[in-house]
């Protein structure tokens, strides 16, 4: 199997961290009120179908116009429909690409999110193969 690409650890309990209500600032700041909206677990609120999602690492700089960087954890989901407009992890050339899937004209395109970076169009008899749909990101900071 491939390193690059991560399975959802089945059987352990979500962990519920503390949902405060108050939104931060990103602007100028505003003191927080300490009232808890309820409790939060990240793989509840991230995957909607455990068993056809799976996380995969980014790679390069084609998608930062969509918020996706080097390193970034993408949650991708099997089990949807990939439509226009979405980004998908795809197979090209063998390789795993993630990009945003573009159907216009009758023609399929994979369009990356930075302008240094060309458009894959698939032309006639050329066979697309999505791997699933990305539906988060995951940052770390630190």
């Amino acid at each position: 199997m491939n390193k690059s690409i991560l399975l959802p650890a089945m059987g352990k309990p979500p962990i519920h961290a503390p949902l405060f209500s108050h939104k931060v600032a990103a602007g100028f700041p505003s003191p927080a009120d300490d009232y808890i909206e309820g409790r939060l677990s990240l793989d509840e609120h991230l995957i909607s179908n455990k068993d056809a999602t799976f996380f995969v690492r980014a790679k390069g700089n084609s998608m930062v116009g969509a918020g996706i960087f080097d390193g970034d954890l993408l949650v991708v989901d099997k089990s949807l429909t990939p439509t226009s407009g979405d980004i998908v992890i795809a197979i090209v050339d063998g390789d795993l690409t993630v990009k945003r899937l573009i159907k216009r004209g009758g023609k399929i395109i994979l369009k990356p999110e930075n302008p240094r970076c060309k458009e894959i169009e698939f032309k006639e008899g050329q066979e697309l193969q999505v791997w699933g749909v990305v539906t988060s990101a995951v940052k770390k900071f630190v």
